[in-house]
C-alpha cells in the first residue's frame, strides 16, 4: 500500500470514528427527557366541574418559568418550616411529622416543625361556626396577620397546618388552604382530608392528600404555575376527588423547573422518595417512583 493511500484510509477511519462518537453523544438524553416517558398526558377535553374546565390558564413553558419572579432558596435562607396551629392528637402529630420528612425529600431542603400553637391565638372576629357545627378560621388572617410576623429569618417557606376547617371569605363554604407566594407563606387544613376524623383506617388517604397539597403550594411559592403538561402534583384541583386523581409525582417539566432553582441530585431524590413510599405503604406512588428509577438503569 502506498503512503498516500494509507493516509487517505487513516483519515476516512478517523472520520468515521469522529462521526460515530458525536452521533452517540447526540443520543444521550437528560434525566428530564428520560423520565418524560413516564409522564401521563392530560385528556384533551377536561371533565365538567374540574379545575381545567373552569379555568383558562396559560401553559408555563420552562423559558416562562425562568423569566418569572419567584423566591429561591439562598444561603442563610433555605429552610422550610411547618407551623402546627391547633389541638392535635397523636395520629395528627404523626401525620405532620411524616409530612416534614416528605417535604425534606421532595424539595431536598432542610425542613423543620415549629412548636404547636393553640387555637386561642385567633380572635373571635376571624372564627365562625359552619353549617355542620364545626368551627372555621379565616385563612387570610392566618397568612396576613399572623404567620407573616412569625416567619423565621432562615426560612424560605413557612407553612401553617391547622386541624380546624378554613374559609377564605364569608360567601365561601371552605378552602383546603391558601398561600402568599411572594412572601413564601401558606396555610393548609387537614380537617377535610380525613372528613374531620383521622383514624388508622383513613390515615394513608389523609396523609397522601396533605403531601400533595403542601408540596403543590410550596411548588407555587417557588414559581411553578399550575401544570398543563401531564398528570402532576402541580395540576389545579377543585375537589378532593380531583386531588386524589392527581399524582404526588411532579411531571418531568415541573421537576426540571424545580431543579433549576434547587440544584439537587435527581437520582438521590428518587431513591429517597422510593424509601419513603415503601415505609408508608403508599403503593401507587411507590410504583411510579420505581418506574422512573427503572428508566435510569
Amino acid at each position: 500500500m502506498s503512503q498516500g493511500k494509507y493516509n487517505f484510509t487513516s483519515k476516512v477511519f478517523y472520520a468515521i470514528i469522529f462521526i460515530f462518537f458525536f452521533s452517540c453523544q447526540k443520543k444521550k438524553i437528560s434525566y428530564f427527557e428520560t423520565i418524560a416517558f413516564n409522564d401521563v398526558k392530560l385528556s384533551a377535553t377536561p371533565k365538567p366541574g374540574s379545575w381545567r374546565y373552569n379555568h383558562d390558564e396559560q401553559f408555563q413553558q420552562f423559558e416562562d418559568f425562568q423569566k418569572s419572579k419567584k423566591i429561591k432558596p439562598e444561603p442563610g435562607k433555605n429552610t422550610i418550616y411547618l407551623q402546627p396551629i391547633g389541638d392535635f392528637n397523636e395520629l395528627q402529630k404523626k401525620e405532620i411529622e411524616l409530612t416534614k420528612e416528605y417535604l425534606k425529600i421532595y424539595f431536598q431542603l432542610e425542613t423543620k416543625i415549629l412548636p404547636a400553637l393553640p387555637n386561642s391565638i385567633f380572635p373571635k372576629t376571624v372564627k365562625r361556626i359552619f353549617k355542620d357545627g364545626q368551627e372555621q378560621i379565616l385563612a387570610g388572617y392566618i397568612l396576613d396577620s399572623f404567620l407573616i410576623k412569625r416567619k423565621p429569618k432562615d426560612a424560605v417557606v413557612l407553612m401553617g397546618i391547622t386541624e380546624r376547617d378554613l374559609f377564605p371569605r364569608p360567601e365561601w363554604n371552605y378552602v383546603f388552604g391558601m398561600a402568599s407566594y411572594e412572601n413564601g407563606m401558606g396555610v393548609t387544613s387537614i380537617y377535610r382530608f380525613a372528613n374531620g376524623h383521622l383514624t388508622d383506617s383513613n390515615f394513608n388517604e389523609s396523609l397522601t392528600r396533605l403531601l400533595k397539597i403542601s408540596s403543590h403550594e410550596i411548588g407555587h411559592m417557588f414559581g411553578i404555575s399550575h401544570c398543563l403538561n401531564a398528570n402532576c402534583v402541580m395540576n389545579g384541583t377543585n375537589t378532593l376527588s380531583e386531588t386524589d386523581f392527581h399524582y404526588a409525582r411532579a411531571c418531568s417539566l415541573c421537576q426540571r423547573k424545580l431543579n433549576s432553582s434547587i440544584a439537587y441530585d435527581n437520582k438521590k431524590r428518587l431513591l429517597e422518595l422510593k424509601s419513603f413510599f415503601e415505609k408508608q405503604h403508599l403503593n401507587s406512588e411507590l410504583a411510579r417512583t420505581e418506574q422512573d428509577l427503572n428508566l435510569l438503569q
